[in-house]
C-alpha cells in the first residue's frame, strides 16, 4: 500500500508558502519575489511491508543456536525504520513429552526469543507472545512415527520452532 500526496496538495503547499512569504514581507518591509517561493517538496510514498523468522531449536532445549541468533539479527536488520503495526512470536514443541512439559517448552523459547530481540532494540511491551505446545505441528502425526530416537528427534525438527511475524509500514526512498 503506497500513500502518495498530489499534485493538488503539493501545489496548496507551495502556495500557503508564498502566501505566508508575502505576508512575512509586509510585516517585515522585505519582498516576496520568487525567492520566497519554496520548491514543491517530494511526495511522500509509504509501503506496506511484512517479514518473518522462523528460528529453530534443539529437542527439549529452549537455548538458541547460534543459527537462530543470526536469523534474529537479520530479521532486526530488515525492520529498521518500519513503523510496526504488530510483531507476533509463536513458540512451539514437538510431539514427545507431556503436553504440559511441551507447552512450557514453548514458552520458555519464545521467551528466549523476546529477551534477544529486546537486546537488539525492540520494546518489550511492542511484541505479543503465545506459546502453543505440541497443539499445532508441522509434521503430520504419520510422518514422525519411529519411537524416541534420533531418526524421529530429526524428523520432528521442524515442530520445535518460534515463529515470529511483523506486519507494517516503511516511507519509501525516491
Amino acid at each position: 500500500m503506497r500513500t502518495v500526496f498530489t499534485r493538488n496538495q503539493v501545489g496548496l503547499t507551495a502556495a500557503c508558502a508564498f502566501v505566508l512569504g508575502a505576508l512575512f514581507g509586509m510585516v517585515f518591509g522585505q519582498s516576496a519575489g520568487p525567492a520566497a517561493v519554496a520548491a514543491a517538496p517530494a511526495p511522500v510514498v509509504y509501503e506496506k511491508v511484512a517479514f518473518d523468522a522462523n528460528i529453530l531449536f534443539d529437542s527439549d532445549q529452549s537455548a538458541l543456536r547460534s543459527a537462530g541468533r543470526d536469523k534474529l539479527d537479520q530479521f532486526v536488520g530488515k525492520i529498521h525504520g518500519l513503523d510496526a503495526q504488530s510483531i507476533v512470536a509463536v513458540g512451539y514443541a514437538d510431539r514427545m513429552g507431556s503436553d504440559a512439559a511441551n507447552q512450557t517448552l514453548s514458552r520458555e523459547r519464545v521467551d528466549v526469543v523476546r529477551a534477544y530481540l529486546v537486546t537488539k532494540g525492540i520494546a518489550w511491551d511492542r511484541l505479543q507472545t503465545s506459546a502453543k505446545g505440541e497443539s499445532q505441528p508441522s509434521t503430520y502425526a504419520g510422518e514422525c512415527k519411529d519411537a524416541n530416537n534420533a531418526t524421529n528427534v530429526a524428523c520432528m525438527q521442524p515442530d520445535r520452532h518460534v515463529f515470529i511475524e511483523v506486519s507494517g509500514t516503511r516511507r519509501v526512498q525516491q
